[in-house]
């Protein structure tokens, strides 16, 4: 797994509403990057919408991005079906998940998340994340960059 210093992976994804974000392209902002392993599953749901509830004061710190195995269509409809405002990325090759060096267990991405800071390097990684009360352990670390 990405340690604290890492430099952020030059990979990129396709987002729920078809453009492709790369993670390098981001660089001069935070990035909070969260895997998880399942749309519209409890636990994920949990913190999906823990995110969307605090969605104003992270967007104004960082970009957010959800990362599942999920199809395109699968976020779309997970996204639309709790209004979430900020994009999913497919991952369903996985490369997102072997760049970050991210556990999968039954072929999807353990509970992981990655603050990414303005320079493009990992500045936290929660590696056992509890969906519950996630959204305010980010606003902390990311306001922790100053």
């Amino acid at each position: 797994m990405l340690a604290v210093g890492a430099e952020v992976p030059d990979v990129s994804a396709a987002a729920q509403d078809g453009k492709v974000v790369h993670l390098r392209a981001l660089k001069g902002k935070p990035v909070v990057v969260y895997f998880y392993p399942k749309d519209d599953t409890p636990g994920c749901t949990i913190e999906a919408k823990g995110i969307r509830d605090q969605y104003a004061e992270l967007n104004r710190l960082a970009v957010v991005l959800g990362v599942s195995e999920d199809s395109l269509d699968s976020h779309k409809a997970f996204a639309s079906k709790y209004d979430l405002p900020f994009s999913l990325l497919d991952d369903s090759n996985h490369a997102l998940a072997s760049a970050f060096g991210v556990p999968l267990s039954s072929g999807h991405a353990k509970r992981v998340t990655f603050v990414i800071d303005a320079s493009g390097k990992v500045s936290k990684v929660f590696p056992a994340v509890d969906p519950n009360g996630h959204a305010a352990e980010l606003i902390e670390a990311l306001k922790a960059l100053g």
